[in-house]
């Protein structure tokens, strides 16, 4: 039995987002209240398959214990790179393997990979073909509706669901649109309905502008043919967001501290700079928290963040 057929529904999903969920973060966010299911930053194909570029793949597909069970999600647009990576992904702990097929980032579609994969069809297709070949894990995708028009998802998806996917993940908007407009939630009738037409065995989740586990309920109650959310930016609204708990400001203060402590632990592997992205997360609607922030964002080490958070009695 794969993963994906132990899921009870609606199982909940902390997106991939570059950047953001790396093993320090998915590390946190299993302290405040963990989803079902862990996704890794996207993990570039290419880089994997390159002598040079593999140590840094690696790096990016570290799993921290508390994990389990997590999905490596890979991107790029050669076929033979997507075989092998997906075919180490077993060994290094994973259950399972998502293509990104719905990146927005110009740089990656400049390189024809992540959502750019909507303007090639077939080489998405063969790209898949590949790596599900060359791996005992099921392989899953995520995309968008279009690369320009929300009615792109007509052909583009049904594209995607005649490979049957296991599983298939859906960002309610275009690359155009980025998340610049509302999720098209009025779309999700016609998307279930593609799904069991063309391949009914395929978990179907949502994801775009999803708050939290109490939203995602609400959702459910309106399309219980959905089988899974996935939340990403909720959770910098509230890194408790699997829960029905809202957190405290005690409470974001020590996931702060786990933060910084995880960063300390994995300091060879991390540069600091990126760490201050997740400050608002933790220092916010409180009195005093701006000026907190301000200093914190003018720190270049933990050890000045330490002492900031001291001085604030913090």
């Amino acid at each position: 039995m794969n993963i994906w057929d132990k899921l009870e529904k609606p199982f909940l999903i902390l997106a991939p987002m570059e950047g953001v969920t790396d093993i320090l973060f998915r590390q946190v966010i299993a302290r405040a209240g963990r989803p079902d299911l862990f996704f890794t930053e996207f993990t570039n194909v290419s880089s994997y398959a390159s002598e040079k570029g593999r140590w840094n793949a690696l790096e990016r597909l570290q799993i921290a214990s508390t994990d389990a069970p997590i999905i490596a999600q890979i991107w790029g647009k050669n076929p033979e790179h997507f075989a092998e990576c997906a075919g180490a992904l077993e060994e290094l702990g994973f259950a399972g393997v998502d293509l990104n097929f719905g990146c927005p980032d110009k740089n990656v579609n400049k390189t024809g990979g992540g959502a750019a994969m909507i303007k090639t069809p077939e080489l998405a297709v063969e790209c898949y073909r590949n790596a599900k070949a060359h791996t005992n894990l099921p392989v899953s995708i995520k995309t968008r509706l279009g690369w320009s028009q929300p009615d792109e998802y007509k052909t583009w998806l049904v594209t995607l669901l005649n490979e049957h996917p296991v599983a298939l993940t859906v960002h309610l908007r275009t690359k155009k649109e980025m998340s610049k407009v509302p999720a098209h939630y009025e779309l999700i009738p016609d998307i279930i309905r593609l799904r069991d037409q063309l391949s009914s065995a395929t978990r179907l989740i949502i994801n775009g502008d999803i708050k939290n586990r109490a939203h995602a309920l609400e959702l459910y109650e309106k399309y219980p043919e959905i089988d899974g959310f996935m939340i990403g930016r909720g959770v910098f609204q509230n890194p408790y967001c699997f829960t029905e708990h809202i957190g405290t400001k005690d409470e974001l203060i020590e996931l702060l501290k786990l933060h910084l402590n995880l960063y300390e632990e994995h300091r060879s592997s991390f540069s600091y700079e990126p760490l201050k992205h997740f400050f608002k997360i933790y220092i916010n609607n409180f009195a005093g928290a701006s000026e907190i922030r301000a200093k914190l964002m003018e720190t270049h080490s933990t050890e000045e963040a330490w002492k900031v958070l001291q001085d604030a009695g913090l």
